[in-house]
């Protein structure tokens, strides 16, 4: 039954009335409600407004006259966006809170969603925003979702583009995103700047207005800017973190409570361009040919104390977004390149593991300590490797070779999954703009991190597993049923078998690469081997990792840029008892797990997955639109490629030992009917037998290079790129003059499968 209405003295109320009016209200308390329910008539209504007026220039009540409520709190009716999830409860807070307000926005618990006649909803998010009706009682905020609105999406930044009408369009700088949108309000933004736009109605049809101007959308440095808006990364801190950071950074390190390590020649090696250092790495032999070896890491979980400001934003980052051009880092500047990082020569406080490798490679010994470590030197990759190579290294990088080749031989038997991933390189010159797009080198110095790195990481799983404590494991899992079927289907149409009632190990996989010899069917087999993984994540609940073919494992060795590893760190400060006496100050006292976070592990992981993801997809973006600007100067010329998929539209492919993928339409292949075989990965001509298969090398010729969505659009060598269509993502209606089979193409043998033919100068 609804609640009566609360009976008011009726004639013009008090501030202290008009307020408790709009706190009490079940509805949107406006000018009109107001007047209503204090029986306010003629002369009195004008005098409402004025009262009104004079509260919201008194800072009493904030709003409109629709519907006011009180400074600093929510309206009745708004739109919340979820912060976090925290012991089961969805936490939100108001989407359109001011940054700079002088108060923290309300953080308000909402219920459970639910749909049409009660259904319940998919549960919410983060990053989920709803339409709710609020409520306050005794300072706490509740709200009760209305309905769960749209994501705000990529086409709302674009460029002014201005047709011969003189109507201004939005272009959108996503290249998932179709079509330009109208713009009705271009406020004093010019053609051809970036900009953020608002939708006016509800339709797509009723067009945008530009709310904020960004400026050249080609100038250097603006790609990343891009992916952050693109992507709503986090990168400005509030002014209270970078306070507590500054106190945080004053912290004693406590020398005399930490092992001294500062004897020890510890070495950071890193990327030339490395702007943190969260790990180094020491071996030596232990005359019984092993070797006693040591990682240390920079100990964040000193400075960053649970459930404090710098706690929280670190959480909602939940890692560092490495771009050519910047970092945004998860923790400010003077933590994450200062205090915690690795500098050679500086005393630095770190979490040591320390760890026996025996005769056979195998780690049998651990321990975790607090310490204080004075780094021996930071050195890059490449300076690494030409030490070793020079066959003249200092001792202490040859004993960290000797330690590694016994780690390399363990790992081999350990067979975990190898499959080469090439990663694109941007090198930007001093003016911002590209140097250099390259595949970065591997190098031995790589593997010796990476070993050391995966040795301490099975080591804090294990430890943690040892005392019964809650780890956030990084789950790989085996690749599922119905992928392995997709596998399996590929592979017959190659005459290679992947029997399923067998185990699924990454052994198998690297058997079956092992046995091709054809360096592009290996190509073709390595694809459909990657495409055929699960997606690795973190979480409470340990389910091995497949792909490097562990037990157990979590991340330790990255805490200034992972919020995963922050909270190992915490666990292993609990179940070592490794506290640190309690500093003075501010900050809160313990350095270990909140009861808070231990309860909430799930959520918490659930969450910095999201974060990694949201990273991983920015930097692939930014990354897309460099390679993009880099070849826009270059359309019409042609490049070797591979086909890296294929769709029934066409297929797309990567300019080889740069990347960058492009689109190749199908209607600029040739007049005939080209069939879609979506188990093999390929097209085939009707007529001519000619395919396209993933993971087949060609040449292709450069049709379009847009910098500002990272499209790039080939077409065949004799193709004339100026007759295809790029403006819509179409090509022209019109075919090509129908065919048999042209140089550069493939015939297909008995069974469909590529025959004995020559494909750019070798044979399949």
């Amino acid at each position: 039954m609804a609640k009566s209405p609360k009976k008011r003295q009726q004639g013009m109320p008090s501030k202290t009335q008009v307020l408790e009016f709009i706190q009490t209200s079940d509805k949107p308390a406006g000018k009109r409600e107001i007047a209503k329910a204090f029986g306010l008539k003629g002369q009195e209504k004008i005098a409402l407004k004025k009262l009104l007026k004079d509260m919201a220039e008194e800072g009493l009540i904030d709003g409109k006259k629709t519907a006011y409520h009180r400074m600093g709190g929510v309206p009745k009716v708004t739109v919340l966006r979820v912060d976090a999830i925290e012991d089961g409860e969805v936490i939100a807070v108001p989407d359109n809170w001011e940054t700079d307000a002088p108060k923290k926005p309300p953080r308000i618990t909402v219920r459970e969603l639910k749909g049409k006649g009660g259904k319940r909803q998919p549960a919410l998010k983060r990053g989920d925003r709803v339409l709710a009706r609020t409520e306050e009682k005794s300072g706490n905020w509740t709200a009760d979702p209305i309905k769960k609105l749209p994501a705000r999406t990529e086409g709302l930044m674009g460029v002014v583009e201005i047709d011969g009408s003189g109507q201004a369009w939005l272009a959108p700088i996503d290249k998932r995103v179709r079509n330009s949108a109208k713009i009705v309000d271009v406020g004093e933004a010019k053609e051809g700047e970036l900009v953020f736009a608002e939708r006016v109605g509800r339709s797509e049809r009723s067009g945008v207005k530009v709310i904020e101007v960004v400026g050249d959308p080609l100038a250097p440095k603006s790609f990343s800017l891009i992916a952050i808006a693109k992507h709503g990364i986090p990168h400005v801190f509030p002014h209270e973190v970078h306070e507590e950071a500054k106190r945080a950074a004053e912290l004693s390190l406590c020398e005399d409570k930490r092992e001294d390590l500062r004897n020890l020649p510890i070495v950071a090696i890193d990327p030339a361009d490395a702007r943190d250092h969260d790990d180094a790495i020491w071996a030596e032999p232990d005359g019984k040919g092993g070797f006693n070896a040591l990682v240390a890491i920079a100990d964040v979980s000193f400075f960053v104390r649970p459930g404090s400001p710098l706690d929280r934003e670190a959480r909602k980052r939940g890692n560092s977004v490495y771009f050519p051009d910047r970092v945004v880092p998860m923790l400010p500047e003077i933590l994450s390149a200062d205090v915690c990082s690795l500098r050679e020569g500086e005393d630095r406080a770190a979490m040591a593991c320390h760890f026996h490798i025996d005769k056979e490679g195998v780690v049998n010994e651990f321990r975790f300590t607090r310490a204080i470590v004075r780094i021996h030197h930071n050195i890059a990759y490449e300076d690494a490797q030409a030490a070793i190579d020079s066959g003249k290294p200092p001792e202490y990088l040859e004993h960290l070779w000797n330690a590694w080749r016994s780690l390399e031989a363990a790992r081999h038997r350990r067979d975990p999954l190898e499959l080469e991933l090439p990663e694109r390189r941007v090198v930007l010159g001093e003016d911002g703009k590209i140097a250099e797009i390259a595949i970065r080198e591997r190098l031995d110095a790589h593997r010796v991190v990476e070993d050391f790195m995966i040795s301490a990481n099975v080591a804090a799983a294990k430890a943690l597993e040892a005392k019964n404590s809650p780890v956030v494991y990084r789950v790989h899992e085996p690749p599922s049923r119905e992928k392995l079927l997709a596998l399996r289907d590929y592979l017959q149409t190659m005459n290679r078998k992947l029997a399923l009632g067998q185990v699924i190990t990454p052994s198998l996989f690297n058997r079956m690469l092992k046995d091709v010899s054809d360096e592009s069917e290996k190509a073709l087999i390595m694809e459909a081997v990657l495409r055929s993984q699960t997606q690795a994540y973190y979480g409470p609940a340990n389910a091995g990792h497949f792909g490097l073919a562990l037990g157990s494992y979590a991340h330790f060795t990255s805490p200034i840029r992972r919020y995963a590893d922050l909270l190992v760190h915490r666990a292993l400060v609990d179940s070592y008892k490794l506290e640190q006496p309690k500093p003075s100050g501010s900050l809160p006292d313990t350095t270990g797990l909140s009861d808070k976070d231990r309860k909430s592990l799930q959520e918490i992981s659930d969450a910095i997955s999201q974060t990694e993801r949201r990273a991983m997809e920015a930097e692939r973006d930014t990354i897309d639109r460099y390679v993009a600007a880099w070849l826009s100067g270059r359309v019409g010329e042609t490049f070797e490629t591979r086909i890296t998929g294929v769709q029934g539209f066409g297929f797309f492919a990567t300019i080889v030992g740069m990347g960058g993928d492009g689109l190749v339409p199908i209607s600029t292949l040739g007049g005939e009917y080209f069939r879609y075989e979506e188990a093999a990965q390929q097209l085939v001509g009707e007529k001519s037998g000619t395919t396209y298969a993933s993971g087949d090398r060609l040449e292709l010729k450069l049709a379009e290079a847009n910098p500002l969505t990272g499209a790039l659009k080939f077409v065949l060598p004799d193709t004339d790129a100026g007759s295809i269509d790029t403006r819509g993502g179409r090509p022209p209606k019109k075919r090509g003059k129908p065919g048999g089979p042209k140089k550069g193409k493939h015939q297909t043998g008995k069974r469909g499968r590529p025959g004995n033919i020559r494909h750019q100068g070798r044979k399949r």
